[in-house]
């Protein structure tokens, strides 16, 4: 009976251990791992010339390769800013502009770096004014001096009856006028018992931004864009710095003269709607583009520096706008070209063109500037594009450690990496 038992017992244990082995077999399987996501971003081929980026409408910023929300998201930026962007700083901190889009544009910008202190101030203590309220009112009656006059800054008020003319000329309702941005929720709740404007918006709202009646006056006539300048371009409805980007573009970019329709439609700050309007009364004339094109000087290139060759010498060569801006951007920011294969993997060029190029052209790269780890200067680690992700580091350890094989040492950085940084070391 006792050994009967006692087999019984061991009976028990081996099928309960049995079980604990299987469920701790299944707790610990390896689950599938989720697949990796990656983002593809596509990149549109764009046409860069000079811009001022507070005269871009929706279309001109989508032209510079920008999503429709993300046009809605840097117009909201603006605002909220007070209606103008001040500098490339300000800009470069709107987050639906990245990095490396930044990087593209920065050079084109026509901001200044940094904006005055004193300016930006401005903005900063807007929350803290009162606003004077004496009455009921009409904001559609209002001037700019008005608006200052009840507590906002100058440049508010600028940013409010462009708001005003966004909508066609009138605010339409308190609910259009709510969705100013100048105008916080603190100041809205208090003019909104005042305000003489419907509640509601009209169903039929669409109608008044088409009925704006700026555009029934301009007179269009038949004209020839290469003999137009800046006035005429104003005059048919551009800004004074519009007129002045389309002149640039032609004498600059396009060498004197707008070759084909399709040259004035790649200027970014002629909208495809604008554009239409003025297509009918385009007359290009033959003779201008002629005389345009023999005025051109050959260049030698077997005797033009890559490190000094210009734009214009660029576009003569035959490589297009972008080709052009990507490589003299590029240059600009390393402080010059130590080797040719730096040009070749230039993003967003015409390689074939390039390397053509870079077989007739010589390159000279004594004049580039060159540091050791522990003396370059820390603008120049930030700035430069083979350093700046590694400035910080650098800068901390050469005050430790002021030996630039230490230094390489701590980086740790990928044998790739560090051969591009010692083109530019001594």
């Amino acid at each position: 009976m006792m050994r009967k038992s006692y087999y019984q017992k061991l009976a028990l244990m081996v099928i309960v251990l049995t079980i604990l082995l299987a469920f701790q077999k299944y707790t610990s399987r390896n689950r599938e791992p989720f697949p990796d996501v990656k983002f593809i971003a596509s990149s549109a081929s764009v046409n860069l010339s000079d811009f001022d980026p507070n005269i871009l409408d929706r279309d001109q910023w989508q032209k510079l390769g920008f999503s429709e929300k993300q046009v809605s998201t840097i117009l909201k930026y603006k605002d909220i800013v007070g209606g103008n962007f001040t500098s490339k700083e300000q800009l470069k901190k709107c987050y639906a502009i990245s990095e490396e889009k930044f990087e593209e544009l920065e050079s084109f910008i026509l901001l200044p770096k940094t904006s005055d202190k004193s300016k930006s101030k401005e903005f900063n203590t807007f929350a803290k004014k009162e606003i004077n309220i004496s009455g009921k009112f009409n904001p559609d009656r209002l001037s700019s001096g008005d608006w200052i006059k009840m507590g906002f800054s100058e440049r508010q008020s600028e940013a409010i009856l462009k708001y005003k003319n966004y909508l066609g000329g009138s605010f339409v309702s308190k609910e259009k006028f709510k969705e100013c941005f100048i105008i916080s929720p603190e100041n809205y709740s208090k003019l909104e018992p005042y305000l003489i404007l419907p509640a509601k918006t009209p169903e039929n709202f669409r109608s008044f931004a088409s009925n704006y009646p700026e555009k029934a006056k301009i007179q269009y006539h038949i004209f020839d864009p290469n003999i137009l300048n800046v006035d005429g371009w104003k005059a048919f409805g551009f800004s004074d710095k519009q007129a002045n980007i389309i002149v640039n573009y032609r004498d600059r970019n396009l060498r004197g003269s707008f070759k084909n329709l399709e040259d004035i439609q790649k200027c970014f700050v002629i909208s495809a709607e604008k554009f239409q309007e003025l297509k009918p009364y385009i007359k290009l004339n033959p003779i201008t583009i002629k005389q345009e094109e023999i005025r051109q000087e050959k260049t030698d290139f077997s005797k033009t520096d890559l490190n000094t060759i210009t734009f214009k010498q660029l576009i003569e060569f035959g490589l297009d706008e972008r080709s052009a801006s990507s490589i003299i951007g590029f240059r600009r920011k390393l402080g010059g070209f130590m080797n040719k294969e730096q040009i070749l993997s230039t993003y967003n060029i015409d390689k074939e063109l390039v390397q053509k190029l870079l077989s007739i052209a010589p390159l000279n790269n004594s004049n580039v500037p060159k540091y050791t780890l522990t003396d370059a200067p820390e603008e120049w680690l930030k700035d430069h594009p083979y350093f700046k992700y590694s400035a910080d580091k650098i800068i901390f350890y050469r005050t430790t450690y002021p030996d630039d094989k230490k230094i390489w040492k701590f980086l740790k950085l990928k044998p790739e990496y560090e051969e591009r940084m010692k083109l530019y070391l001594k």
